[in-house]
């Protein structure tokens, strides 16, 4: 068997309308430029989108070729797969994202190229006073009065939302209408999926004066209407008390490590994405020399069995692997 390691990847980063600078000025990244940033993709294998390793005797490799290659040491249990299944990246905010809505795994099935559904969750890491999260719709909000709403113009009123605070975390299934607002941060862990409709893009117009393409006719078949109006997800306490249930559903699930000192993480025949958003990390096996940091991202073959994780000083971390 291939002896695998922890894996790091070289962050890809994508520059949108929306972004901003926070993924320096908050998470510490090395961005290129004084440009606006939108998206640091931390892990991912979607087509030509591929996370290369930074580090070690897999260095250079892509995310997919580890997957096609060694299925049974990198996802355990969940062997075999076409791709790793899950999709992890850092947004940033500075305007509203579009106003949104992503199929589920068999309405993507049938789009071209074909494509995974994309249930995703979300984490705040900073929310500007009067920052709010558009989720789902308001109750009482089905297909007839929606479509009404999108011919006047008003889907906004038609939208539910709520301020959020550092912490909150908020799953979003296939078929909810969401959008993220301005100046809020997140990290996000969704289906290896890049299937988006958009509804609405509050009237803006990119450099060139042009509006942004709007999927209304596919947006309002693929709106899971029976929904209603999302909330964040209450954490719940799992049997060690310093690791809570985020969020839990078929397509992943998402636990918060607040710890200190040394633990273990793995042995358990499946992967962990673990991302370090307060403190820093030292993992037993690591071929890096440097700690993983706030902002920074690794993965844990599920080949690797239990590793030792070493915090110095109080660290928050996000665990992320399929049910």
């Amino acid at each position: 068997m291939t002896q695998l390691h922890p894996l790091r990847f070289e962050p890809i980063y994508r520059q949108y309308l929306w972004g901003g600078r926070r993924l320096a000025t908050v998470l510490g990244k090395s961005l290129d430029s004084d440009a606006n940033y939108a998206e640091s993709w931390e892990a991912v294998d979607h087509g030509e989108d591929q996370s290369r390793v930074i580090a070690g005797h897999m260095r250079g490799a892509t995310l997919h070729q580890l997957v096609s290659d060694f299925s049974r040491e990198m996802l355990g249990r969940h062997a075999p797969r076409a791709q790793f299944p899950l999709l992890f990246k850092f947004l940033d905010a500075h305007q509203n994202l579009s106003v949104q809505v992503h199929p589920n795994d068999l309405q993507a099935a049938k789009l071209e190229p074909p494509d995974l559904g994309k249930t995703e969750a979300w984490v705040v890491l900073h929310a500007e006073p009067g920052s709010l999260i558009y989720a789902g719709l308001n109750h009482g909000i089905n297909r007839a009065l929606f479509e009404n709403a999108v011919q006047r113009g008003d889907i906004e009123s038609c939208l539910h939302r709520f301020a959020p605070t550092k912490g909150d975390c908020v799953l979003l299934p296939a078929g909810a209408v969401h959008a993220l607002g301005a100046g809020i941060m997140v990290a996000e862990i969704q289906q290896a999926s890049d299937a988006t409709f958009r509804l609405f893009d509050w009237n803006r117009v990119d450099p060139e004066g042009k509006p942004r393409r709007l999927h209304l006719a596919q947006a309002l078949e693929t709106i899971n209407y029976d929904l209603g109006p999302i909330s964040p997800c209450k954490p719940v306490v799992t049997v060690d008390p310093q690791v809570e249930r985020l969020a839990a559903c078929e397509k992943f699930v998402l636990d918060r490590w607040t710890f200190e000192g040394a633990k273990l993480l793995g042995g358990d025949e499946r992967f962990h994405l673990v991302a370090v958003l307060e403190g820093q990390l030292q993992v037993e096996g690591d071929p890096c020399d440097q700690p993983v940091e706030q902002g920074q991202t690794m993965l844990l073959p599920a080949a690797c069995g239990p590793r030792q994780l070493q915090a110095r000083h109080r660290t928050v971390l996000l665990d992320m692997y399929l049910p």
